[in-house]
């Protein structure tokens, strides 16, 4: 029988925004307590007082995770606030989608370095963490996108194939310390990462996301689902 997150704490990068505001959402449901991030401070601003019922167990900082300095400045606010960490959600990320003649230098370092950098900042940091704690879970949001190559997508499927890459290697690394890693590749979600939010009734919806991290988060601690793939299941 699934149990509630009451005691733990999460983080989730991007956790303002789409996918990463549903997810920090559910886990505050579940009785986490949750600290967020994101490069934008407005964004910050808007996702706390949407949170106000649950401020005493939320965190919400501006923090741009594909710069070290931000990821460790914003991992000891965590500390000095909770005093431990249990769960990460990588969710931060970019897309942008031009053919390689067009995308530019600096087009790709950004996508490369919030989207898998990031992801690493971030990882490595938790892990000093979970080791200490001996348990913890990691959850990276990546795509299909990195297994699915498409036109326009050179910097976005180099990002998401590396981070199926990372995760799968980060799983063997650390699974006999009691660290979970586990990543979810969606399709086509109901987001402005694309196009207009709440366009597409027929695309995945962020909740639908959260409802697989805590499917995650919920199974037993013997057990480690590795990889989730979730599509549309009527696409247009």
């Amino acid at each position: 029988m699934a149990t509630t997150l009451s005691g733990k704490v999460a983080i989730v990068t991007g956790g303002t925004r789409g996918i990463g505001r549903a997810i920090a959402q559910r886990l505050l449901s579940e009785g986490a307590s949750v600290a967020v991030c994101s490069r934008s401070r407005q964004n910050v601003d808007s996702f706390v007082r949407e949170c106000q019922h649950a401020e005493e167990r939320l965190l919400a900082e501006a923090a741009d995770v594909s710069k070290l300095e931000d990821v460790r400045r914003f991992f000891k606010s965590v500390d000095a606030r909770f005093g431990a960490l249990d769960i990460l959600v990588n969710n931060a990320g970019i897309g942008v989608f031009k053919s390689v003649a067009d995308l530019t230098p600096e087009e790709w370092r950004r996508t490369i370095d919030l989207n898998l950098s990031g992801v690493y900042y971030c990882s490595h940091e938790a892990l000093a963490r979970m080791r200490k704690r001996d348990a913890g879970y990691i959850i990276n949001v990546s795509s299909l996108a990195g297994k699915n190559p498409f036109k326009g997508g050179a910097a976005y499927n180099a990002s998401k194939f590396g981070l199926n890459g990372f995760s799968e290697a980060m799983m063997l690394d650390h699974r006999f310390e009691n660290v979970r890693v586990s990543y979810i590749m969606p399709g086509s979600v109901d987001t402005d990462f694309g196009a207009r939010a709440g366009t597409a009734a027929w695309k995945i919806q962020p909740e639908d996301i959260a409802e697989v991290v805590t499917m995650l988060l919920h199974m037993p601690a013997r057990t480690l689902i590795s990889r989730v793939e979730i599509r549309p299941s009527k696409p247009q």
